[in-house]
């Protein structure tokens, strides 16, 4: 490979410039030190360079037009030279002067070419004059080739020389390092114009004062105070999503103004975060956004089997909160839409309760009636939430309080259930009463019988006890008589034996006895 062609893949890699872009500046450049040490008065210098082969051929194009009269260009064109010379003294002279200076007076130069060259189209209608130096006309033409045609191109092939002066040289190299330039900005400026009202991520460069530069890639965004979100803090390294505003052409190059309040940075973190929403089963119908403050974005979906709200809230409120936290701590609303005017106002105004809505579709109206707890509700901080919901529904919403005769009924109504409840009341504690007394009817009953039952139990008790007792007596008795006997069988033993007959008699009555 060819150095020139490595050097031009280079430029190319480098600037992010296609390889076409970067040989029709070199062949520009060429053309204009041709011109400079080469040149003729009338030629319309065109340069072909073939960089694999590292040479160039030099033509002089001319269109074939009908023969007309000449333009007095002789005039003219010194007067360009001059006026050429004069603006190189100039910018040498006025490089400190201020940016906005030359733009207005460009401004103004560039109006009146417009309006210069609208007066020139008017004339050229009336009479249109030759010009030699891009132009042939046809009688020449045919001299030179015999079927030329009006419209035809002649190519007159020039000499190529040797080499360039070192004035040549350096006016290629400005060429080519304005037309690089030139390049660059145009194919920035076309990249951004594509995604004009889109949103993007940026990092944060710097701070200049109130304005924020964020760093885009290729070029640097301006995000002004105006479309900065309240209390939002931008420090330099942080990764933030913005909304491309509007991308214009300036002579430094692509201006691309950058915003963060919009409802598409919303819509764009819901796609984002949300993958029912991004998948299509939820759909985001409608978003209203007071930037840095609360917002209130309306979904819905087809399915029965798929929660809306409580898909975007997620597990724990982890899906809504990565939403705050990339709005800056912003508060969301989720709102269930429904197609119902009524029932889609209703909701717009939560976490408020509506008690009436009344609609006025010509004036396009809402009048929503709410009690007096709910009324602060209902409006908000600072008519915040009455105002998102107006915005949301696309209703002018009027908040009025319900009225005293409202009240009054209620009271009434009121008043009437409490003496229904009392009167239930008065019921109850009666049939509580009836319960009680034959509870102790009943318990009286019980006792008596448990009392019978007491005596009854001590009775056999004591008869039990008396038994006891006589027959401890009984015992006692035979123990006594038992030891007579034994001291007189010691005195008389000649009178045992009938007193044993007669002992033994009567332990026969005692065993009867006890078997009694």
């Amino acid at each position: 490979m060819n150095d020139i062609a490595a050097a031009i893949k280079a430029i190319c890699e480098e600037k992010g410039l296609s390889y076409d872009a970067v040989l029709t500046t070199i062949e520009s450049a060429l053309a204009a030190a041709y011109r400079k040490d080469y040149g003729k008065k009338n030629q319309n210098i065109v340069v072909k360079f073939d960089p694999e082969v590292g040479k160039s051929k030099v033509f002089d194009i001319k269109e074939v037009v009908e023969d007309m009269p000449e333009e007095e260009e002789s005039d003219e064109d010194a007067k360009e030279e001059k006026d050429a010379k004069e603006e190189s003294k100039e910018k040498k002279k006025d490089k400190k002067e201020d940016d906005k200076k030359k733009d207005k007076k460009k401004e103004e130069k560039k109006d009146e070419k417009k309006l210069l060259s609208a007066e020139a189209g008017e004339d050229e209608e009336e009479e249109r004059k030759f010009n030699p130096k891009t132009e042939m006309q046809i009688s020449d033409a045919k001299l030179i080739k015999k079927t030329a045609k009006i419209g035809d191109e002649i190519k007159t092939k020039l000499e190529v020389p040797e080499e360039y002066g070192r004035m040549a040289a350096q006016t290629a190299k400005q060429v080519i390092i304005q037309r690089l330039r030139e390049a660059e900005r145009e194919m920035i400026f076309n990249d951004f114009k594509e995604k004009e009202h889109e949103v993007i991520s940026g990092v944060v460069q710097r701070r200049e004062g109130k304005v924020v530069l964020i760093d885009l890639g290729k070029s640097v965004g301006i995000l002004t105070s105006e479309e900065q979100i309240y209390g939002e803090q931008y420090q330099s390294g942080d990764r933030i999503k913005i909304f491309v505003k509007e991308v214009n052409l300036k002579p430094k190059g692509p201006e691309i103004l950058l915003s963060r309040t919009t409802d598409e940075i919303l819509k764009k973190v819901f796609y984002l975060e949300i993958p029912e929403i991004s998948n299509g089963l939820i759909e985001l119908k409608r978003v209203a956004r007071e930037a840095g403050f609360r917002s209130k974005v309306a979904v819905w979906s087809d399915s029965d089997n798929v929660d809306p709200i409580g898909s975007c809230v997620g597990q724990r409120g982890a899906r809504i909160q990565t939403i705050i936290n990339e709005l800056g701590g912003e508060k969301v609303d989720i709102i269930q839409y429904d197609e119902d005017d009524v029932k889609f106002i209703s909701n717009a105004l939560s976490p408020a309760k509506i008690t009436n809505i009344e609609l006025n579709e010509e004036e396009k109206k809402a009048v929503v009636s709410v009690s007096g707890d709910q009324l602060s509700l209902a409006i908000g901080k600072g008519g915040q939430n009455a105002s998102l919901a107006a915005k949301l529904t696309g209703w002018k919403i009027d908040i009025t309080e319900i009225k005293e005769e409202v009240k009054d009924d209620n009271k009434k109504e009121k008043e009437s259930e409490e003496k229904k409840e009392e009167k239930d009341d008065k019921k109850d504690k009666k049939d509580d009463k009836k319960k009680k007394d034959k509870n102790a009817d009943k318990e009286e009953k019980t006792d008596k019988k448990s009392d019978k039952k007491k005596e009854k139990d001590e009775k056999k008790k004591e008869d039990k006890k008396e038994k006891k007792k006589n027959k401890k007596n009984k015992t006692d008795k035979k123990t006594d008589k038992e030891e007579k006997k034994k001291k007189k069988e010691e005195k008389d033993p000649s009178a045992s034996s009938p007193q044993s007959d007669s002992g033994q008699a009567e332990e026969k009555k005692d065993k009867k006895e006890k078997k009694s």
